[in-house]
């Protein structure tokens, strides 16, 4: 005879996960989540087995990185360094949209040049004239 397994709640299953106990039904309900036992608590609450839930794979924006093989640390490293070379390249971006004011040139076309929306330039601008001194 097996030992019996050991009953979660839907609270402590959210707890287990480190979510809200709305996160976690929304989870269940999607299919992100280990489907709750047939059977229910004394209190007649659905329950879970808390082996299935620990071993479920959590979804989420929330879910750690700690089982992330070289593979996945390396891929990782690769979209930090192109979101720093973005950052430069929006520095760039904000130099020539100065450039082209100091030489007259009109918005909407720097804009599109810079494949900006003329509101983004005209609030870099707007900003540029705020902070300069």
């Amino acid at each position: 005879m097996s030992p019996s397994p050991r009953l979660l709640t839907a609270d402590e299953c959210a707890g287990e996960w480190g979510v809200k106990t709305g996160t976690w039904l929304g989870y269940v309900s999607r299919g992100q989540a280990p489907a709750a036992l047939p059977e229910r608590d004394a209190a007649g609450r659905r329950v879970w087995d808390a082996e299935q839930v620990r071993a479920f794979p959590r979804p989420g924006v929330g879910r750690s990185r700690a089982g992330a093989g070289p593979a996945a640390e390396a891929l990782l490293a690769e979209m930090r360094e192109v979101a720093d070379r973005m950052e430069e390249l929006r520095v760039r971006q904000r130099e020539l949209l100065r450039a082209g004011k100091r030489d007259g040139l009109e918005v909407q076309a720097m804009s599109r040049a810079l494949g900006l929306s003329r509101q983004t330039a005209y609030g870099w601008l707007a900003d540029d004239g705020r902070s300069a001194p």
